[in-house]
């Protein structure tokens, strides 16, 4: 799977994990250079506190287009430190 946002590919694994119809990839498949923190964070019920990403590519930006979850509920364990992505990231094979 390619994670694919300005024309750039952001991550690329095939170790992906699918929960809710988005892709978590692994954070050595994630190109870090294109991520920068954010403030915001959401809590989901069951997989815990996940703090954002917005994801910087040739002077654009698209504002917390991805997330993750340090420290994720243990029904969500397999998930940590995997970063999904959303917005206008295109996932594709």
């Amino acid at each position: 799977m390619k994670a694919i946002w300005n024309n750039q590919i952001i991550a690329e694994s095939d170790q992906t994990l699918v929960i809710e119809g988005n892709h978590y990839f692994p954070p050595d498949a994630v190109r870090m250079e294109y991520l920068k923190f954010s403030p915001t964070q959401t809590t989901c019920p069951w997989k815990g506190r996940a703090p954002y990403y917005t994801i910087e590519v040739d002077g654009e930006t698209d504002k917390d287009a991805a997330w993750f979850y340090p420290d994720p509920s243990p029904a969500a364990k397999e998930i940590e430190g995997y970063i999904s992505f959303w917005k206008r990231v295109k996932v594709l094979e």
